[in-house]
């Protein structure tokens, strides 16, 4: 859709509208718009977008404008190309006139003049009302020019005549009363345009007003005499005297349900809520389905859990759009979520609707049926808004919808109304938390600027512990306001412990706390719902996969999707992305109250103990997956109620892994916490391959400080000793020296002590790391050499790779070339024949160093081509980015500078994303140097 009547824009995606860019640019489209489908010439638009002063360069503007406004339009067309067409002599806008509204409103008052003449009175006001509802603001409004002048005058007396029209339908119609203010409006501004003058003199008439018509008629009789020295027309007079007379042809014709019903415009909605913040989106997409209503009832359905702000954005949209609805407002809580009361049945809200309308409670009938049939009718051609609050399910609703699409209806509820969308193609919204500019802008407008500017790092610490929850921060703002003295650390100090932060919001006696509105909605659930819902509450981790729902409830997989689909329609669960559930912050820790109230101890340990089970076991595979030819540690079978997912290659353990990462984490602090230490250190195990591959050296460093402390608790030395060395590898990487040495010799020292040879071997090895990154190469080599020794004594050709591979690159940087190369070849084909991918890339890595070293360049470059394609492959993000600045050097040693700066840039970017300080500080000098 192209609008010109207002600011001038032009549809995208999604229903939302764009600007059609500068002045004469918009100009530019308003020209081809008002012609759709017609040829304009270059000439002509360049003597109406330039009047008669074009500058010297108006054709190449023009032609900028055109290639601006084609791609515009592509979004209107939603992929269809530009309907914006090069034709000779001048352009085209190829398409259907109703896509523009000046035509979409000439083309409704056509077919509202043709209803009119076969007297559908009705119809005819709806098309009517249709067209003029389609301005919104002045006609190509921000275009200048004399063009747009005079096109825009000419608007303006059209739409002058519509509305003319349209109350003439009105009139017909017996709608006085709702075009009455309209008409007062109308007049004042236009006191001369006697069909308005009498439209409104009739209107005030038949509200029972004869006596305020006839004021006005001699005010505007001298009106008339003074400024144009003449007379009211005859038909005016001719009215006057009929209003003078009370003539029996000036009343209104009869309406549906005349015998029974008062003039009375209901007006029920409650107070709006004061200083509303936020919401934008949300409001301007009921804004939208408003505006672009067609011959059916507007109806949106306002979704989501108790406390998420669904009737204040209805009552502040409602109480901002009284004027669009000038017949009246009927509201309705149906107590679908009270639990001290049942759901409002729909019959009793009929009955007062009814009432509301002015129907006498003598004359309500008593049959169901003959209620709605009522309610329709008194509600058909009137512009009434209903807003049905706390709907319970749909069964509510749809005998409450009227059947006029004059009509606008607007629903809360905490479940989705499917029925409501089905049947009647409901707009639903379900609302999110708000964002933290709309929380802190909350707390302002609520506290007043000077108290939160005073404390800003309370007001955030109060953001963080509301999570974003409407009624969270609106009981917060009455703390406050109720104790305006105290300052606002203080409460943000109360709200800081996570087990009695549930008891501060619910506080100083305010109601409708935290508690009783989650309270609402979990009551309603089914038994199985409930008691699943309260688990999720002891579920470690921001979120959780069906899979392990599945675990942690002990149910069938058809019951946990069903279990799913009834937490998710009441708003207490949320999939996002697709599988994954998550739950509000607070709507956690009610869930957790619940899990915790009865006295089943033992059983939420077995219970959590499968879960954590299940995420150790799965792990486990994805990390034997990633890795095979890695070190195996004694591993318990799984028990059947904790079965892991069977991951079937590396890409799909890795999405896994990426997908699980922060619920491992949160898993080994539960484990940690309820003492299960020989999970805890395990867990570090499993998530070593991942977080090394991937860069997460906090993530690794954190979890294998967890997994020695559990180890150190267990007694046991293998586990304490796969934890040191695997510390010290952590540490190693983020630049603790000392103390990864200091874990290293431990671990030697155990390994010697319990005479095990291969864990010996794999302790000197690490330790060759640590001195090669403290740049002592002889120490290094010395380690090296000794591990090479015993995985040669081992069989362990994988290993024993490995051990060729350090020791290549030690005697390379120690300048023995010849002793290098053999090592790193045989370290090369020994991978390559195990088929081992991660020590393969290592390898080709050292043997492009040594390469480099000697003055191979070429040679160089590609074997670190070679090791880069590998480790892309794998997602190896750490090896990456070290492979590309080694790749970076030798295209510099080739003089390829360019491509050099290319590989450095990258491997920059990657250092900083994995929190690399020292490596991105070597990378930025050498992409300073290198442009010196």
């Amino acid at each position: 859709m192209i609008r010109l009547l207002g600011q001038i824009m032009v549809g995208a995606a999604e229903g939302e509208y764009v600007s059609a860019g500068p002045s004469k640019q918009g100009c530019t489209l308003a020209v081809l718009a008002l012609q759709a489908g017609q040829l304009v010439s270059v000439d002509s638009l360049i003597d109406r977008v330039w009047d008669d002063d074009p500058p010297r360069a108006a054709r190449a503007s023009l032609h900028s404008y055109i290639a601006r406004l084609r791609k515009l339009l592509e979004q209107d067309t939603a992929g269809g190309g530009s309907p914006l067409l090069r034709r000779s002599g001048g352009y085209v806008l190829a398409v259907e006139p109703e896509r523009v509204d000046i035509h979409l409103m000439r083309a409704l008052a056509r077919q509202g003049r043709k209803a009119s003449e076969e007297h559908d009175h009705q119809g005819a006001r709806r098309l009517y009302r249709r067209a003029v509802e389609l301005w919104r603001g002045e006609a190509l409004c921000s275009v200048g020019g004399d063009w747009a002048a005079r096109t825009r005058a000419g608007l303006y007396q059209e739409r002058l005549g519509l509305l003319a029209e349209l109350h003439e339908a009105e009139l017909h119609a017996g709608r006085h009363e709702g075009i009455l203010a309209e008409l007062a409006k109308l007049v004042a501004d236009h006191p001369l345009d006697e069909r308005l003058v009498a439209q409104y003199l009739l209107a005030l008439y038949r509200c029972g007003r004869p006596a305020d018509a006839l004021t006005h008629y001699e005010r505007t009789r001298e009106q008339l005499a003074e400024e144009l020295g003449t007379d009211p027309s005859p038909r005016l007079r001719e009215l006057h005297r009929q209003i003078l007379n009370s003539a029996p042809e000036l009343s209104a014709p009869d309406m549906p349900g005349a015998a029974v019903v008062s003039a009375l415009v209901p007006r029920q909605l409650p107070a709006p809520p004061p200083l509303f913040t936020g919401r934008t989106r949300e409001r301007a997409r009921l804004d939208r389905g408003l505006a672009e209503r067609a011959d059916r009832v507007v109806i949106a359905t306002v979704g989501g859990p108790g406390g998420i702000g669904k009737t204040w954005l209805v009552l502040r949209w409602a109480h901002d759009h009284l004027a669009d609805f000038p017949d009246g407002q009927l509201y309705a809580d149906l107590l679908g979520f009270d639990p001290s009361k049942e759901p409002l049945p729909h019959e009793a809200v009929l009955q007062s609707f009814l009432a509301a309308l002015g129907v006498e409670p003598g004359s309500i009938p008593a049959d169901p049926q003959s209620q709605m049939g009522l309610y329709r009718s008194l509600t058909a051609g009137r512009r009434l808004l209903i807003v049905l609050d706390n709907a319970h399910n749909a069964a509510q609703v749809l005998p409450l919808i009227p059947g006029s699409p004059e009509c606008g209806v607007l629903v809360t509820s905490r479940n989705q109304l499917v029925g409501v969308t089905m049947q009647h193609g409901a707009d639903h919204l379900a609302l999110d938390v708000l964002d933290e500019h709309e929380c802190r802008q909350l707390l302002t407008d609520r506290l007043g600027r000077h108290r939160t500017a005073a404390e800003p790092e309370a007001v955030s610490e109060l953001i963080s512990h509301c999570a974003g929850l409407p009624l969270a921060l609106g009981l917060v703002t009455a703390h406050g306001t109720l104790h305006p003295d105290s300052p606002l650390a203080l409460l943000a100090e109360d709200l800081r412990e996570a087990p009695s932060r549930l008891d501060t919001l619910e506080g100083d006696g305010l109601d409708g706390g935290l508690r009783a509105a989650f309270a609402s909605s979990y009551l309603a659930l089914s038994p199985g719902a409930a008691e699943t819902f309260a688990l999720l509450g002891l579920a470690p981790g921001p979120d959780i996969s069906q899979p392990a729902i599945a675990r942690l409830t002990a149910l069938p997989t058809p019951r946990v999707r069903a279990v799913l689909q009834e937490l998710t329609r009441a708003h207490l669960l949320r999939q996002d992305p697709p599988g994954r559930y998550r739950m509000h912050d607070l709507l956690r820790l009610y869930a957790a109250e619940q899990a915790h109230r009865t006295d089943r101890r033992d059983e939420r340990s077995t219970v959590l103990r499968r879960l954590v089970d299940f995420y150790l076991h799965t792990a486990h595979s994805a990390e034997r997956v990633l890795h095979p030819h890695r070190m195996q540690i004694d591993f318990p079978e799984p028990s059947l109620a904790s079965r892991p997912l069977a991951l079937a290659d590396p890409a799909e353990a890795l999405s896994w892994l990426e997908a699980e990462h922060a619920v491992l984490l949160a898993t080994q602090r539960l484990a940690s916490e309820e003492g299960w230490d020989e999970v805890v250190w395990r867990i570090a195990w499993v998530l070593d391959t991942f977080h090394r591959r991937n860069g997460h050296l906090h993530s690794q460093l954190a979890a294998w400080r967890k997994g020695l402390d559990a180890a150190r608790r267990l007694g046991d030395p293998v586990a304490e000793t796969l934890a040191r060395r695997n510390l010290g590898i952590a540490c190693i990487r983020s630049g603790c020296h000392v103390e990864a040495l200091d874990h290293l010799h431990q671990a030697l020292s155990l390994t010697k002590r319990s005479a095990d040879v291969a864990q010996t071997a794999h302790t000197h090895l690490v330790l060759a790391y640590a001195w090669e990154r403290r740049e002592n190469d002889q120490q290094a080599l010395e380690h090296a050499d000794r591990a090479l020794t015993l995985f040669k004594s081992l069989d362990t050709p994988v290993w024993e790779a490995q051990a060729h591979n350090q020791v290549c690159l030690y005697s390379a940087r120690l300048g023995q070339y010849e002793e290098a190369r053999v090592h790193g070849e045989t370290s090369l084909a020994l991978f390559r024949r195990h088929q081992e991918r991660d020590g393969e890339a290592d390898a080709l890595g050292t043997l492009g160093r040594l390469a480099l070293q000697s003055g191979q360049h070429a040679l160089a470059l590609t074997r670190f081509e070679q090791a880069l394609v590998l480790l892309r492959d794998m997602g190896h993000a750490y090896g990456e980015a070290e492979s590309l600045e080694w790749l970076g050097q030798a295209h510099a040693a080739l003089g390829e500078l360019n491509e050099a700066r290319r590989c450095w840039r990258e491997a920059l970017s990657q250092y900083l994303a994995q929190h690399r300080a020292q490596d991105a500080q070597r990378a930025q000098r050498r992409l300073t140097s290198s442009q010196q």
